[in-house]
């Protein structure tokens, strides 16, 4: 019986992917270049937006007096006053929407994953899959024929929050419904064998499993809608005073007073635009930060 040793054994034929062509390194450094000089390219118009912004609007941002006070009785050519108004405004519209989407999304999303079979279910993620690319001016028209045209109510802030309710469910929809299929099915299945019904697997098991991942997508969904300006140029007319009323009244909110202000040529009434914008980015980019903090946390893995 022959014992092979190391020095007898013949080394392995060297494969053509363990040593590329000249050609293929040429094209792989082409390509990679493409890909960064792309990448900068992305990166010019939001960082300019960015230093804009920041640059033009940040003064008004370190007074205090921003922060407390509403623009009620300030004109145009006036120095002061703040964005307290339009700040509070803004997270009313966004917590009445996210109370009225949330349930509803999610709720959606566990009949499509858990429930959904047949026709029922494809029609309903193909109505989703409608809502996710249905432009805000239009869902805007829609409750306005609905809610003033046919109802005859008046333009409010709840309003508002009906059309921002459209654009908000399909987000919440969708990431919830990745979430929950990520949540491996032997969970479910060990619970099903200690004779646990499906309901409470569901609310016990799964979605406290998919938790964090259902929050990310709820909190990047708010972010989308605190910044669309059409519903609210539509159905929720400006107002410079403080009114936490969503039924009666107008209200103010950020996209409106910078549509507002930028109507004005005096320089007060520009910094404020500047000013209000930087607020809202503030605002978008805490939540998508809050969001991405969340996902981190989250346990589900593939």
């Amino acid at each position: 019986m022959s014992t092979l040793t190391q020095d007898t054994v013949s080394p392995a034929p060297a494969s053509p992917i363990d040593k590329p062509s000249s050609m293929r390194v040429v094209k792989d450094r082409v390509a990679t270049v493409a890909v960064y000089a792309a990448f900068v390219l992305a990166l010019i118009p939001l960082v300019w937006i960015l230093y804009t912004v920041i640059d033009r609007g940040a003064n008004l941002l370190f007074d205090s007096t921003w922060w407390t006070n509403s623009q009620r009785g300030m004109i145009a050519r006036r120095e002061g006053g703040g964005a307290y108004h339009a700040i509070i405004g803004t997270l009313l519209q966004a917590a009445v929407t996210a109370i009225i989407a949330v349930p509803i999304g999610v709720f959606t999303a566990i009949y499509l994953v858990e429930y959904g079979r047949g026709k029922l279910a494809r029609a309903v993620s193909f109505m989703v899959d409608i809502l996710t690319g249905i432009p805000s001016i239009v869902a805007a028209l829609f409750v306005y024929a609905l809610w003033v045209t046919t109802f005859h109510f008046e333009r409010v802030a709840f309003a508002v929050c009906l059309a921002l309710v459209l654009l908000m469910i399909p987000v919440v929809v969708r990431s919830t419904e990745e979430m929950l299929k990520l949540v491996p099915n032997e969970l479910r299945e060990a619970s099903y064998a200690l004779g646990v019904p499906k309901w409470k697997t569901i609310f016990k098991i799964v979605l406290p499993t998919a938790f964090s991942g259902i929050v990310t997508g709820v909190l990047l969904g708010l972010a989308r809608v605190m910044g669309e300006t059409a519903p609210l140029l539509i159905l929720g007319p400006y107002a410079k005073s403080i009114n936490t009323d969503m039924f009666s009244g107008f209200m103010g909110a950020l996209p409106t007073m910078i549509n507002q202000e930028r109507s004005e040529a005096y320089g007060p009434a520009v910094n404020r635009v500047w000013a209000a914008a930087l607020t809202l980015i503030l605002l978008v980019m805490l939540l998508n930060i809050a969001g991405r903090v969340i996902a981190r946390t989250n346990k589900v893995s593939r």
